[in-house]
């Protein structure tokens, strides 16, 4: 499965999250060794994640 990191690969101080993809610290070390389902879970948590972050900026 194709990672979700796009080169943006800052860490929000109050979050833990990546600001390009979502992914914490742990789930980024984690990738590569992870299974396909593991990586999936990941995923499918980071469309609210980036979203939540996106409004976070904003205030």
């Amino acid at each position: 499965m194709k990672s979700p990191c796009n080169d943006i690969c800052t860490i929000d101080r109050s979050s833990g999250l990546c600001l390009g993809c979502g992914r914490s610290l742990a789930e980024i070390g984690e990738w590569g060794t992870a299974t396909d389902e593991r990586q999936q879970e990941i995923l499918s948590q980071l469309p609210a994640r980036m979203e939540a972050l996106a409004g976070a900026l904003k205030r």
